[in-house]
């Protein structure tokens, strides 16, 4: 079985970039290293949702709790193109899982006990009734804020939008309560979490640098 690693972070964080920097420092290695990038707005019926909801298309508002469906969907439909990937590699790089869902539809709610009930009901719905394996190791990318907006302006343009800021990235209250969410969660289960600063001085680290950091890190044999 494929080690599962996650790189998390709030929009603008840089995870594609790191992501993408990962897969290719694991191979350097000889490992065999494949990633996965979620919402698969193209593949699932799930994806195809998320990337209405986040365009300004859909009709009505999406609660939380169906937004997390949808995410949790995304990821089940991946589910035998992510077991087809981890037979054939060592390493699975995914750029966002669980802990996305969580930390963005917590940031949602109206309170810190509602967060946390959220919280909870996600992780059930995606390990337990959906039976998603969880990431061995999740890496937290901490992003100040005005980096990250700078870092979405320079991103190509999305398969589901023509905008430059989708629906959650436009939001900056919604982008530091997510940030805030990711801390208590890496805080909370310090033996699956990792923080890794994007940012040195007064300019952002090298993708190539920080995934050189992380791969150091891993438990790999």
């Amino acid at each position: 079985m494929a080690y599962h690693l996650a790189i998390e972070g709030a929009d603008g964080a840089g995870k594609g970039t790191v992501s993408a920097a990962l897969v290719e420092a694991l191979r350097a290695q000889g490992r065999r290293a494949a990633l996965v990038s979620f919402p698969r707005y193209a593949e699932t019926v799930g994806g195809y949702a998320i990337g209405e909801v986040l365009a300004g298309r859909m009709p009505r508002t999406t609660s939380p709790e169906a937004a997390a469906v949808l995410y949790a969907l995304d990821r089940l439909e991946s589910r035998d193109h992510v077991r087809a990937l981890a037979d054939d590699h060592d390493v699975l790089v995914f750029d966002r899982h669980v802990a996305s869902n969580m930390a963005y539809q917590a940031a949602r709610t109206s309170s810190i006990e509602e967060a946390g009930r959220l919280m909870r009901w996600i992780w059930q719905l995606e390990t337990e009734q959906f039976g998603l394996i969880p990431p061995d190791r999740a890496i937290y990318l901490d992003t100040p804020a005005e980096v990250a907006r700078g870092f979405i302006r320079l991103k190509q343009q999305r398969s589901y939008t023509a905008r430059t800021f989708d629906e959650y990235e436009a939001d900056d209250a919604l982008q530091n309560r997510v940030r805030d969410n990711y801390r208590g969660l890496a805080a909370a289960d310090p033996e699956r979490w990792r923080i890794v600063a994007t940012v040195a001085g007064e300019g952002p680290r090298a993708p190539a640098e920080i995934a050189q950091e992380i791969v150091a890190g891993l438990p790999l044999t």
